[in-house]
């Protein structure tokens, strides 16, 4: 009986960590009623974005050291699932994205996003692809579709969020790897929005293609550090925003070929405090400015249209995770047109990675910690 016990008290421990640490559910304000806000997963290692998974009760969720993982709606967290490419993780580098393909009910693909390492000891951003095995427990023929050309980051601004539009066309938000000048240079893809299909190759309609010393990747140029993109639900449109230098966070809505200014035209400043030293002004003519900007950065991660019918309340809300003020930022919208801003969850104290709205209209939020959590929240009445 004793022996039976003990191997029962050790099968418990053993699952210790695969289980969310049962938390009660906390209560915050907001304009628009009770924000309730519950724990599903904690213990996950820096985790960096999250995936629902057809039925919406689980999710694959990235962690940047370099492991992805299943986790289900009650908080169980899975082994790591073997067959994810190697991710130099060094600095803000490491996994970072994953989506699912938009046929996922047929060719199981999931797309992740990643730091590389190359042969000089510096690293870029590659997108690849695999096919998620029906135990869920591994990748399989995993394939490398993009590569960042040259790899120059030596830690910083890998950018990477991927978003399917409707045609399914993929777009991919790219970092300047602290390389200012590179995102003006279309030889290079630092500080781009690129545009490709599915399986890598170039779409034939980019803005670029054809024109010599020019990426045919590109979409748009002149951005900084993008780890913010999502489809408008309603206009069909893809949205982006980006890290200012100290100051000049951003949102844009890139079109085909245009320049988005940085280096050159940025609302922020050095972080010596100084100008920004290839800067023109806030404005610059040739360049598309901000559709919105911060003057004073949050540090933006994650975004995520509000399209549910669960809360009413946040209809057409966009919301944004912020990692330097630990909040998330909720923007009333008019058509594109930014009309209101909330700040919320500041209380919790913690780094908002990624922002999701799941299949049940709740909004999922991954904190950004050696500790990181999965927090599910809600909208009480007010």
């Amino acid at each position: 009986m004793l022996r039976r016990t003990w191997l029962n008290t050790l099968a418990a421990a053993t699952l210790l960590p695969l289980l969310a640490h049962a938390a009660p559910e906390q209560q915050f304000p907001s304009e628009e009623g009770r924000l309730t806000v519950s724990t599903i997963a904690d213990g996950l290692r820096n985790p960096w974005a999250l995936a629902f998974l057809p039925g919406g009760k689980d999710m694959l969720v990235t962690e940047r050291p370099g492991n992805l993982r299943v986790v289900s709606a009650e908080g169980k967290v899975g082994a790591p699932i073997s067959g994810v490419p190697k991710v130099w993780a060094e600095g803000q580098g490491g996994l970072l994205d994953v989506v699912l393909s938009p046929e996922f009910a047929k060719d199981r693909t999931v797309y992740l996003s990643y730091a590389e390492e190359g042969s000089d000891g510096k690293a870029g951003t590659a997108v690849g692809r695999g096919q998620l095995s029906e135990d869920r427990a591994r990748l399989e023929n995993f394939r490398v579709i993009f590569r960042q050309q040259p790899k120059l980051s030596v830690g910083n601004h890998f950018g990477s969020r991927l978003v399917f539009d409707r045609d399914g066309y993929l777009f991919i938000a790219l970092g300047e790897n602290n390389q200012r000048p590179t995102a003006q240079d279309l030889d290079k893809l630092q500080g781009k929005v690129v545009r490709i299909l599915p399986d890598g190759t170039v779409p034939k309609d980019n803005p670029f293609v054809g024109q010599a010393n020019v990426r045919p990747e590109i979409w748009s140029y002149g951005h900084r550090n993008q780890q913010g993109a999502t489809l408008n639900p309603w206009t069909g449109k893809l949205w982006t925003h980006e890290h200012g230098p100290r100051g000049g966070d951003e949102i844009n809505i890139p079109q085909a070929g245009k320049n988005y200014g940085w280096p050159i035209a940025t609302h922020g400043s050095d972080y010596t405090m100084l100008p920004i030293s290839e800067a023109k002004g806030e404005q610059v003519e040739g360049m598309v400015g901000p559709h919105h900007v911060w003057e004073k950065s949050p540090g933006i991660s994650g975004m995520a249209f509000y399209d549910s019918p669960t809360f009413k309340a946040w209809d057409h809300d966009l919301f944004i995770g912020a990692l330097a003020t630990q909040e998330l930022i909720r923007l009333q919208l008019d058509g594109d047109k930014i009309v209101h801003e909330e700040r919320l969850l500041g209380d919790l104290k913690a780094r908002i990675r990624d922002v999701r709205v799941g299949p049940d209209g709740y909004l999922y939020l991954l904190t950004d910690a050696k500790d990181g959590a999965l927090l599910k929240v809600g909208l009480g009445e007010k």
